[in-house]
């Protein structure tokens, strides 16, 4: 009887693919998020204007961008090396993506 050898296939981690994908998801669903807030209330209206003749929209826009970098950030700098469950992670990225599309709606929106 031969002697099975181990496997010597490596395992390339997709955290970093990973981290991208949830980022994008939670950038984009800040976006909504930010564009709803500054709709509804005057004080968030008026935080988010960083350039005049754009009204609130350059806050906006720029605020979840931002958030989009920082959570890519931190997410690549925690899953770098690792090899994590996409399907879960797609699956929040998804919803966040879906709920982001939703909220742009005005009768979703207006629900706020």
């Amino acid at each position: 009887m031969k002697k099975q050898e181990p496997s010597t296939t490596a395992v390339l981690p997709n955290g970093s693919g990973a981290a991208a994908i949830l980022s994008g998801g939670i950038g984009s669903f800040m976006l909504s998020f930010f564009a709803i807030a500054a709709d509804k209330s005057a004080f968030f209206k008026n935080l988010f204007v960083f350039y005049k003749p754009t009204g609130p929209l350059s806050g906006v826009t720029t605020s979840a961008i931002l958030i989009w970098l920082i959570a890519w950030g931190i997410l690549e700098g925690r899953w770098r090396n690792r090899t994590v469950t996409l399907a879960r992670i797609n699956a929040v990225a998804l919803v966040l993506l879906g709920l982001s599309l939703l909220l742009t709606f005005p009768p979703v929106a207006e629900l706020f």
